[in-house]
């Protein structure tokens, strides 16, 4: 277990904490990071719509936010949270597995905290391939889900 990374799932979402440590563990070796703190919550679409409204000024249900609460980005101090049932209907969308969704959004999650950004098309792509780079690469670590 990852000492300052801490995963939490609200009722009635089940994961595999175990695994989410391990993918972690992979990705501060590949990324080249260091954890002060790191919270990783998998949330319902009622409590992603909250977080959206209350802090980024968004009326809209999205799979994965994250707020950076450091100046270094080789030094995590942040919260990610990723909704379950919205990666799931994307995996449908997008005619892919469930368990590379969610590991692709705790990755997305992990790349904006660590200076990534996605708000311009040529960025979005160097992101979006370094997101399908990892999700490859991290098959073998094990499912997230229970």
């Amino acid at each position: 277990m990852i000492k300052n990374l801490f995963v939490y799932n609200q009722k009635g979402i089940s994961i595999n904490k175990k695994s989410i440590h391990k993918l972690i563990h992979y990705l501060k070796q590949e990324l080249n990071f260091v954890i002060n703190n790191l919270e990783i919550n998998f949330v319902n679409p009622e409590t992603i719509l909250e977080i959206n409204k209350n802090y980024l000024n968004h009326n809209y249900y999205t799979d994965v936010i994250a707020f950076n609460y450091s100046e270094e980005n080789n030094n995590l101090d942040g919260e990610i949270f990723i909704c379950n049932e919205i990666a799931k209907e994307n995996s449908k969308i997008y005619r892919v597995n469930y368990e590379d969704e969610l590991k692709r959004l705790v990755i997305h999650g992990i790349l904006h905290l660590i200076g990534y950004n996605d708000k311009i098309p040529a960025e979005r792509k160097k992101m979006k391939l370094k997101e399908d780079s990892l999700v490859k690469k991290t098959k073998k670590l094990g499912d997230i889900l229970k």
